[in-house]
């Protein structure tokens, strides 16, 4: 297997020359040109910079005496124009428009906002330079470190560098920035780190961190690890040494968690917390705070992985695999890379942690980039709960219908058990609803609507006494007289049954004993250690203080016979979070999966050993060509501008083209409103492939195309 390069430094060169042309020009006509672009990344002052600007009516404005030139990066989102154009700075915001700070400028007729990335003395351009309209506030938000990250991430992904930056830094909240400056918060005692004595690595890696070499780990904590405080020991380790960290998770109750943690161990005032959610003001506020060095600990969603703290020491990212790590926005950076590229700019450590083990994160190890930080045999089997899956032979001999039950005689069995120690029970369900897959009760067709053709599903509950009709999916409207346009049967039966139907059947099978469902609109955060079911759905699993007494993971097949190709990954993935919150086995936990044993990822999952999973994914992915062994790009849209990509694309010689292939319906003529395409190329080569996307992203722009498109590079959706 080819090795590929686990931190590279991805520098992009400038586009292929083009002719230029101005967003004003694009739009205008010939005369948009003057007071714009003059194609070498400066901004004239002729035409239309010069008017319109309040010096108009006051007499021409002097030029600032020291470093009269302003480099802004313009919010304009076009690929050709993703460079710095210079202005003059009056010298009444000589004090003002520092590097960093935001400037509204002229650009293509159009008063738009910017950022300036420099102050020089001297500029490349012959002609007249436009002035700056004004300085939108002096805070040097886009500093020197955050401006080369935010560069960074855009070369890496094929994007731009306003894109990224309007990830990273959130809008301006004029009260909160007006407000008093919060005063640096106290550097805290270096913790006790008992905990990590569990791991024979983990006392060492805490002291590389504590002096600061660059000690990479992928961490794989115990089951039922209070992974929480552990992270949080090793945030409160750097604090004390005066440098800051980063810790990222995936949604906001493991934010919660975390937060709570590293408020007891590094104080109170020395954690900020940031995501997306919060108000904009609030947000603004705790942002500055992290960039005027106030506050040396920061956990966050993945608004967070730009947070600017200060003399950075530490990065981290928690379960790697969940897909809330990947932006939505353009250009789709995921956590885990943009932390990989800031922990080697600046020379600290990177933990890549979790209770299972992402292909990438193998791909570290296997590299050399990073260590593994993982407990021996002996503790984990004294610390993870008992795994028996559905349908092993003692089972079957012993109930001939255990391999087909949905809950067979062994899942009662444990649920009984956990419930008699006076623990609750986890039950795990795929899928939320109440039957959210109906078909034909006598020829198993699936069950669709008459009006659009979507599928029908069982909403549950009751209007008036009588239980509610099957319902669209698509349209939501009800069919109370379904009949099955194969046969003619009016008999229904279920494909798959949801989380509400599960938690009323559970109710019905255990009298007495409270039923709690977790997941879709009302997700718990704990239950108490008292008896009770708790049904969820994945990723919504409530912590259970004790521990559960047992967990019935349900439903396998429809996790593993997903089409996509991180079926296995992503199952073991859910599974292993939900083990590790049941009590050990030698308290009786157990946990029962209802898959085949013969499963790769059942395996894993009975000998607690994700690694060996993560290799298997890893080696099949290398020999099939598919991430993370290659890199990937995706090409989305219509089919003329999937085409116009495709053919500007000069790829490197280890490039190759699958598809385009149909997204959604295909008309009689067997084409679709939306084509697809992906471009493979040897990891290698992946810094090419990136230049190649943006030049022809680029060219594109140049051209004023206008068919929609979305062109990502490693997206996590293959299939």
């Amino acid at each position: 297997m080819q090795q590929p390069e686990p931190t590279p430094l991805w520098e992009l060169p400038e586009p292929e020359p083009v002719k230029p042309v101005s967003p004003a020009r694009a739009g205008r006509g010939k005369d948009a040109g003057k007071g714009t672009s003059t194609g070498r990344g400066r901004a004239t002052g002729k035409g239309g910079a010069g008017k319109g600007r309040a010096a108009a009516a006051k007499g021409k404005p002097e030029p600032a005496e020291h470093d009269p030139v302003a480099r802004v990066v313009v919010d304009v989102p076009l690929a050709h124009l993703d460079r710095t154009f210079d202005y003059r700075v009056p010298a009444t915001m000589a004090e003002r428009a520092v590097p960093g700070a935001r400037v509204r400028v002229r650009f293509a007729g159009q008063l738009v906002d910017g950022f300036v990335a420099e102050r020089a003395a001297t500029t490349e351009h012959k002609g007249t330079l436009a002035f700056l309209d004004r300085v939108t506030s002096p805070e040097p938000v886009m500093g020197p470190a955050l401006a080369t990250l935010c560069r960074t991430v855009a070369d890496r992904y094929g994007g731009t560098l306003i894109d990224v930056l309007r990830l990273a830094i959130p809008p301006r909240h004029a009260k909160a920035e007006a407000e008093e400056p919060r005063r640096p918060a106290p550097v805290p005692e270096r913790p006790d780190a008992a905990g990590w004595t569990r791991y024979p690595r983990g006392e060492s890696f805490l002291g590389a961190v504590a002096a600061g070499r660059q000690a990479n780990a992928v961490w794989q904590a115990l089951p039922g690890e209070d992974w929480p405080v552990r992270l949080a020991e090793l945030a409160a380790t750097v604090a004390s040494t005066g440098r800051g960290a980063v810790l990222v998770v995936p949604d906001h109750r493991d934010l919660d968690r975390l937060h709570a943690a590293c408020a007891t161990v590094v104080g109170a005032d020395g954690v900020v917390s940031l995501t997306a959610g919060l108000g904009p003001a609030e947000r603004y506020r705790r942002w500055l705070a992290v960039s005027r060095g106030a506050v040396r600990v920061v956990v966050g969603t993945r608004a967070a992985m730009f947070a600017p703290v200060a003399d950075p020491g530490l990065f981290v990212v928690w379960d790697d695999g969940d897909d809330l790590h990947l932006d939505p926005h353009a250009p789709y950076p995921h956590v885990r890379d943009v932390l990989i590229q800031r922990a080697h700019a600046a020379q600290v450590p990177m933990v890549v942690a979790g209770f299972a083990r992402t292909a990438e994160a193998q791909l570290l190890l296997e590299s050399g980039w990073a260590h593994p930080v993982l407990a021996g045999r002996t503790e984990l089997r004294a610390r993870a709960p008992r795994v028996t899956p559905v349908g092993e032979d003692f089972d079957v001999a012993r109930d001939e219908a255990a391999r087909a039950a949905r809950l067979p005689a062994v899942a009662f069995e444990a649920a009984r058990a956990g419930l008699a120690a006076g623990a609750p029970v986890l039950v795990q369900v795929p899928r939320r609803g109440y039957v959210p897959g109906l078909a034909c009760g006598h020829c198993r067709t699936p069950a669709r609507c008459r009006r659009c053709a979507g599928p029908l599903l069982l909403p549950g509950g009751a209007e008036g006494g009588v239980p509610r009709p099957p319902s669209c999916r698509w349209c939501g409207v009800a069919d109370a007289n379904f009949r099955c346009q194969a046969c003619g049967s009016a008999r229904l039966r279920a494909l798959v049954v949801g989380a509400k139907r599960t938690a009323e059947e559970l109710g019905r099978a255990f009298a007495g004993v409270p039923v709690r469902t977790s997941g879709a609109n009302e997700v718990l955060d704990a239950v108490p250690d008292t008896p009770a079911l708790v049904v969820t759905t994945p990723g919504a699993e409530p912590v259970a203080r004790g521990g559960y007494g047992a967990a019935l993971l349900l439903d396998g097949w429809a996790l593993l016979g997903r089409q996509d190709l991180r079926a296995a990954e992503e199952t073991l993935r859910r599974w292993m979070a939900a083990a590790a919150l049941v009590r050990p086995g030698s308290d009786g936990g157990r946990v029962i999966v209802g898959a085949d044993a013969s499963l790769s990822a059942v395996q894993a999952l009975v000998r607690w050993d994700p690694g060996w999973h993560a290799e298997l994914e890893l080696a099949e992915r290398t020999e099939l060509g598919f991430p993370p062994a290659v890199r990937m790009a995706s090409v989305e849209g219509t089919p003329e501008a999937v085409t116009g990509v495709l053919d500007d694309l000069r790829l490197p010689g280890s490039g190759e083209v699958l598809g385009p292939v149909p997204l959604g319906e295909i008309d009689d003529e067997g084409r679709a409103e939306r084509e697809r395409a992906l471009v493979r190329v040897a990891r290698g080569d992946g810094q090419a492939l990136a230049v190649a996307m943006r030049a022809a992203a680029v060219r594109r722009d140049a051209r004023k195309a206008t068919e929609p498109i979305r062109m990502q590079l490693d997206p996590l959706a293959l299939i």
